[in-house]
């Protein structure tokens, strides 16, 4: 599949090297190329600006901090019809504290929807961190990834990605449902940097047998 990453940072490394791995075209969708050429040259990655990476992909990753989201995502041009990986967290400082900046009546998925009339937004690959997408496959319990979003071919598309990062996929419904995903970063972030349990843990799913 041919795939577009927008950024290069912790999470856009992580997916590149973990999509690379199993085969799939990548291209890397940056403003500065020389900073990316690393990533590129270990992931077999091109490298292109952001509007011509998404232009050619059959599905656009957006790897971005929340504060770049709307100009960045905009930029991107008209993506009608393709299917668009939200992993972006609507974080930052709430009275001094970080926080969601949306959730009760919007979240971050949905503004991207807005901001991308025509595109199959999915929400996933939030509810983690970066070394959690780097190393899913080696876990000893495969992590659960929650799916968002309106359109179920994308979201079955989605899933497969995700199955090929080593996560158990499972649908959260419409892409409304993203306003109970987003918090699940929040929580991650609290057990992870706040509570001692470090940045080497997701969330599994048992279940048990009649």
């Amino acid at each position: 599949m041919q795939i577009a990453i927008i950024g290069a940072g912790n999470v856009g490394g992580a997916l590149a090297q973990g999509l690379a791995a199993k085969g799939h075209a990548l291209t890397l969708g940056v403003r500065d190329a020389a900073k990316a050429s690393e990533l590129a040259a270990a992931t077999g990655a091109a490298l292109a600006s952001p509007a011509a990476a998404a232009a050619e992909a059959e599905v656009i990753i957006l790897a971005l901090p929340w504060r770049a989201a709307e100009a960045a995502v905009k930029g991107l041009g008209d993506l009608t019809g393709k299917i668009v990986i939200d992993c972006i967290n609507p974080i930052g400082m709430v009275d001094g504290v970080l926080g969601l900046l949306v959730g009760h009546t919007t979240s971050g998925g949905e503004m991207v929807a807005g901001w991308l009339p025509g595109a199959h937004v999915v929400k996933t690959l939030n509810q983690v961190g970066a070394e959690v997408m780097a190393n899913a496959a080696q876990m000893p319990a495969r992590p659960v990834m929650f799916i968002a979003g309106d359109d179920p071919a994308a979201k079955t598309a989605v899933a497969g990605l995700l199955t090929d990062l080593g996560f158990a996929p499972l649908d959260a419904g419409m892409l409304i449902r993203a306003r109970i995903l987003e918090p699940l970063a929040m929580v991650w972030i609290n057990q992870a940097v706040l509570r001692g349990m470090g940045r080497n843990w997701a969330l599994s799913v048992t279940t048990k047998g009649e």
